[in-house]
């Protein structure tokens, strides 16, 4: 009985290196006697050398394409930050309003991206003696808009209001508080000293702004800034840089524990008072 193949069945039986004879017939290859379809109809192959080896039983339904998926509300996507750094000549002529709309729109490093708000906030007072400068927002700061709120806020209140000022006071009794950045940063991570950098033009404005007698900084980033002009000495310890008077800008400059850090540990807070008698040492110094 002769073999009935058609032409699909035996381009299979090729591909799976099974040479069709029929009696009469010589052995037929692709090239020389195969119709121009049945070629068409082999898969390529990657050498066309190579031994050929049983294809391999696949599901031939149709595949759907991929669905896609949408980015849930709750993630959000760092937002393009720019290169152009922040120059201190572009906020020099920008009063308390518009100093605080442009910290809100930059996007000039990466803490932009871990930002609600920005805490830099037009001052109460025309001038304050005092000024707190403190470590980079926390989530609370963050959604309030502002420098120390909940408990450190009230512990630096209490503080102030020992030395004769207060957020609210104005000249002599005044007390200006802001963060060394103005952004929450993004996952929790420190700001690199190109974030430092990049956000000191907004704080020498603040400065211009504020006027202050004395600088009053607490926590590690802060000192690290205003003590820029010192060099290796802004990175040493805490513990190795208090009891001194610094100067930024030619403005006494006086470190101290970060409130948060008092309400760890109380027994830190006499040495807290101790900086702020320095302080005012500093304030009243011809």
């Amino acid at each position: 009985m002769a073999l009935q193949l058609d032409e699909r069945q035996r381009a299979m039986l090729l591909e799976m290196g099974v040479r069709v004879w029929l009696p009469g017939t010589d052995f037929a290859t692709v090239a020389d006697s195969e119709p121009a379809e049945l070629a068409a109809a082999l898969p390529s192959r990657t050498a066309p050398h190579a031994p050929a080896r049983p294809a391999p039983v696949t599901d031939q339904r149709p595949v759907a394409p991929v669905p896609m998926v949408s980015r849930p509300a709750h993630v959000q996507v760092a937002p393009v930050v720019s290169a152009a750094p922040v120059q201190p000549s572009a906020l020099a002529a920008l009063d308390w309003n518009g100093l605080a709309d442009t910290a809100a729109a930059c996007e000039s490093c990466g803490l932009c991206a871990g930002r609600k708000h920005a805490t830099l906030q037009p001052a109460q007072q025309t001038q304050a003696d005092w000024m707190v400068v403190g470590d980079p927002p926390e989530e609370d700061e963050d959604s309030a808009a502002q420098a120390f709120v909940e408990a450190p806020g009230l512990l630096l209140d209490n503080m102030l209001k020992a030395v004769g000022a207060s957020r609210t006071g104005n000249g002599p009794q005044g007390a200006y508080a802001t963060n060394v950045v103005k952004c929450r940063p993004p996952h929790g991570r420190n700001p690199q000293p190109a974030d430092l950098a990049q956000c000191a033009a907004y704080l020498q404005r603040e400065i211009e702004l504020v006027q202050p007698k004395v600088i009053f900084a607490v926590g590690r980033f802060a000192i690290q800034t205003l003590l820029s002009e010192h060099g290796a000495l802004a990175t040493q310890p805490l513990g190795k840089l208090r009891g001194a008077v610094y100067r930024y800008r030619g403005i006494p400059v006086v470190v101290s524990y970060h409130p948060k850090l008092l309400l760890r540990n109380s027994a830190d807070k006499a040495k807290a008072w101790a900086d702020l008698c320095l302080a005012m040492d500093a304030l009243s110094a011809p």
